[in-house]
């Protein structure tokens, strides 16, 4: 397993870390074989803008598209290290498939937390995740980061061009960071495809990028593991928010208990 003290050490420091080889060779097979069925069973088509890609194939809201995306977003190599940066509390923010094909230029580099109303540098809100399922080279498209610029007190100019590294990995790697960190989909200049899968979270009192609790069947939620269905939104963070009635939302999953919130701390506290 890595190590975490060291991986949440450079993520502080500088931004990101790579989680080298610590998908399954299974796993990361399964999942490029699953992507290109639904892409073409949906007809999936790049978009139209330069944010996401006019050479891009994205896909989006996995976890509603069968169990073998469940897998990702409670990979014990790699939710333990988002949980030191942000908490035990955090929430799936988004899960979507990325492939950059042939021709593809640069992605505007930009922070994951940009669009949020807060002054900068502030704590962790968002740590995201991508997964290598293919290699990620300086040449194919590997994600482009600014080190350190986490720290700063902006977030980038959207369209400018910026010094950057390539976090080049090989495929079963995991590149973590700082959802403050300015970094972009690099320019495929091969002839080859690059597929990464960006599993990306959020504090447990942010909003999720993707609407999980809606884009997300009731009844497939059901099957989901108690912690996947923590991180997709049927949890109380901190006792509080997040709750219905005073009850967690699990009991519209058909759990009686569920989290209790704070207030029933002080029951029987007297004035």
């Amino acid at each position: 397993m890595p190590d975490l003290d060291a991986h949440a050490a450079a993520i502080e420091r500088d931004g990101f870390t790579i989680l080298e080889g610590v998908i399954e060779p299974e796993l990361v097979a399964a999942l490029l074989q699953d992507l290109q069925r639904l892409e073409e069973e949906f007809e999936v088509q790049p978009s139209r803008n330069l944010f996401e890609g006019t050479r891009t194939v994205r896909i989006y809201n996995l976890l509603a598209h069968g169990p073998l995306y469940e897998r990702i977003p409670i990979h014990p190599a790699v939710l333990p290290l988002v949980e030191r940066v942000l908490d035990r509390g955090c929430l799936v923010s988004s899960l979507s498939s990325i492939a950059i094909d042939p021709g593809e230029r640069p992605q505007p580099i930009h922070a994951d937390d940009q669009l949020l109303p807060l002054p900068k540098p502030h704590v962790p809100i968002v740590c995201n995740t991508m997964w290598a399922l293919t290699d990620f080279t300086d040449a194919n498209g590997a994600t482009r980061l600014i080190p350190g610029s986490h720290h700063r007190d902006c977030s980038p100019e959207i369209g400018r061009d910026y010094e950057t590294i390539a976090a080049e990995m090989p495929r079963g790697s995991v590149l973590v960071w700082n959802g403050s960190v300015w970094h972009g989909g690099g320019a495929n200049r091969t002839t080859q495809r690059r597929v990464g899968i960006a599993m990306n979270y959020c504090a447990g009192w942010v909003r999720q990028q993707e609407n999980q609790q809606l884009g997300i069947p009731r009844e497939t939620v059901q099957r989901f593991p108690k912690r996947l269905r923590e991180l997709v939104g049927y949890s109380v963070y901190r006792g509080l928010v997040g709750h219905i009635d005073k009850r967690s939302p699990t009991f519209l999953l058909g759990d009686p208990e569920g989290d209790g919130v704070i207030w029933d701390k002080y029951a029987g506290v007297k004035e």
